[in-house]
């Protein structure tokens, strides 16, 4: 039987226990005072399609509800958008009131031509600052051309707070022109002096449509620190996601099928995230795609 004293070790034993397993796991803190919380946030870049009403059966309003459920289904916290019209994020404002997006279109930096828009869960998110600049030699002038691009093109970035994980971090969407070969070369040495300039140590994401396969220069500039014009370590989460890639190799269907060695949609971290999981989705509704991309998704998490 016991005595008096050693009931009264074994409760403030129970006690110290108690007090000792609280303080980890309720105020969820170190000893040091630093946040131990890590949530991962699954990130996506998806090319629309503009909406052009040659596309028949695949044209914009047969396929919205079905774009509109691939951020939904596929539990987006941030989703880069390239090719969208102010008409078709209108249409996805309707449908997805739990984003809140940043851009502007690119041919005057208001709402005319395609944006590359960053969409961001709102309740989870908070817009700190954004910005867009143009793929020339002018970045800085509304609906200029550089280079030997055939069309505008832009960057659109946005730095955003996590509040979950009481983090901020800086996203970059971009689309890269289908013609020029030396304006694809140069948005990426662009786009990584901009990212030097405007990161100010916060964790980066690089995502896009590159029109670009790993074998060219504009990937290779953002893959190898040592072909940029600043040195800026970028990791293609394809290859260094944690489980490895799921799904296609290749992001380009044209409606049709998915085409063998066509992967020219990226998601790019720099060393502050670690990726968990990285994919491009094959989803097909009654036949039909979604778009004529398929959407490439990435769980990231924060490097402590």
């Amino acid at each position: 039987m016991l005595s008096n004293s050693q009931y009264i070790i074994i409760f403030l034993s129970l006690i110290f226990f108690l007090i000792s397993a609280t303080s980890c796991t309720e105020t969820g803190r170190t000893s040091g005072g630093s946040t131990t919380i890590n949530e991962p946030m699954r990130v996506m870049s998806f090319n629309i399609r503009f909406d052009n009403p040659a596309d028949g059966p695949d044209a914009w309003p047969h396929r919205k509800d079905f774009v509109a459920s691939m951020f939904r289904f596929h539990k987006n916290d941030i989703v880069g958008t390239q090719e969208g019209l102010i008409n078709q994020l209108r249409d996805l404002d309707e449908m997805l009131p739990e984003f809140d997006w940043v851009g502007i279109g690119r041919d005057d930096g208001g709402e005319a031509g395609e944006f590359c828009a960053i969409y961001y869960k709102s309740d989870r998110f908070d817009l700190v600052e954004d910005g867009t600049f143009w793929l020339s030699e002018t970045p800085d002038v509304p609906g200029s051309m550089g280079w030997d691009t055939a069309i505008t093109r832009i960057v659109t970035w946005a730095r955003l707070y996590d509040k979950k994980n009481d983090r901020r971090f800086i996203v970059f969407n971009t689309h890269y022109d289908h013609r020029g070969q030396e304006a694809r070369r140069n948005s990426s040495k662009l786009i990584l002096q901009k990212v030097s300039e405007l990161s100010g140590g916060d964790p980066v994401i690089v995502m896009g449509d590159l029109n670009a396969v790993e074998s060219q220069d504009p990937y290779k500039i953002l893959a190898d620190p040592e072909l940029g014009p600043v040195r800026v370590e970028l990791f293609d989460g394809f290859y260094h996601s944690r489980y490895g890639h799921h799904g296609p190799t290749s992001t380009w269907n044209a409606f049709r099928e998915i085409y063998p060695d066509r992967r020219i949609d990226y998601i790019f971290v720099d060393t502050n995230f670690s990726v968990i999981q990285h994919g491009i989705l094959a989803d097909i509704r009654d036949g039909h795609f979604p778009s004529d991309h398929l959407p490439v998704v990435a769980d990231l998490e924060f490097k402590h």
